[in-house]
């Protein structure tokens, strides 16, 4: 998604949360960390992409820093006491986290801040954090940070959520039941679905398991193999299309979907593939003035 929308000129921060490393690989780069990194930088066709990790210790540390504690921050943090401050309040670590994010949103970091938040039920807690924040502590700084995180997120112009799924049984469960509670409770705009992993058709695999082609030469041992591997192929592309139905059924939002990619692990080609095709299926979408219509 952040190399999509380079694609389209805009400055990008990517953001990892929860200890998350897994997408500097991406870019063919070592993780830097909670540092922000240049990832991606062609100035000739304005695309730009940073990176950097958040996590809650960092997040505290910087917040105490700007509010004029940085003299205590290496005394606290040797007698642990940001341990203490961290662990204090239920969800204060997520709303350390989306504080740091919102400032980011404030100073403009970047034309577009793409969050790789956490999966599922964590996803939930995670942006239930705020809401619970706020109840514990009815005034002061967390009251206003919290009620601050709550106006970005509920904003549809500064904040939407893109649930990423695969088009198996569990993962559309988990993506259905992610979605009502993040938008009917928390009241966070969704935007479209992605379905990861979605095989292609192959034209002719029907044709091919019923009438071999006489001029292959197999024995029977590979013909075997063959319609063995031809008919898994066959069954699991009924049951993508299966479960991508279902999922339109249970949720009425766009999808967005991205081939499976047969090799061992993803780097910056497979990356740039994932990109073009994203953006190939937004294309495909209707626009805002078309949907209002609808």
């Amino acid at each position: 998604m952040a190399t999509a929308a380079s694609h389209a000129g805009l400055s990008v921060l990517l953001v990892e949360v929860a200890g998350k490393s897994a997408t500097a690989p991406l870019f063919g780069v070592q993780p830097q960390g909670y540092d922000e990194v240049t990832v991606l930088h062609e100035a000739d066709r304005h695309r730009r992409i940073n990176l950097r990790s958040l996590t809650p210790d960092h997040a505290l540390r910087e917040w105490l820093d700007t509010h004029g504690f940085g003299r205590f921050v290496n005394r606290l943090n040797s007698v642990g006491i940001l341990d203490v401050i961290a662990t204090a309040t239920p969800g204060i670590k997520d709303l350390l986290v989306l504080g740091r994010i919102k400032a980011l949103e404030h100073e403009r970091a970047a034309d577009l801040i793409v969050v790789d938040a956490p999966s599922a039920g964590q996803a939930i807690e995670f942006l239930r954090s705020p809401a619970g924040v706020r109840d514990a502590a009815r005034t002061g700084v967390l009251n206003r940070q919290a009620n601050e995180i709550l106006e970005l997120i509920s904003d549809p112009q500064r904040c939407q959520v893109v649930l990423t799924t695969l088009a198996e049984e569990t993962p559309v469960n988990e993506t259905i039941e992610t979605s009502f509670a993040i938008e009917d409770e928390l009241g966070v705009r969704l935007g479209p679905v992605v379905v990861n992993g979605v095989l292609p058709d192959l034209a002719g695999l029907d044709d091919a398991l019923h009438s071999p082609d006489p001029g292959l030469a197999l024995t029977d041992q590979d013909w075997g193999a063959l319609t063995q591997a031809g008919r898994f192929r066959q069954e699991r592309t009924a049951l993508q299309a299966e479960q991508i139905a279902r999922l339109s059924h249970h949720l009425p939002l766009d999808q967005l979907r991205l081939p499976m990619l047969f090799t061992p692990s993803l780097g910056p080609q497979q990356r740039e593939h994932l990109a073009i095709h994203l953006t190939q299926q937004l294309e495909l979408l209707p626009s805002a003035t078309e949907q209002e219509r609808a």
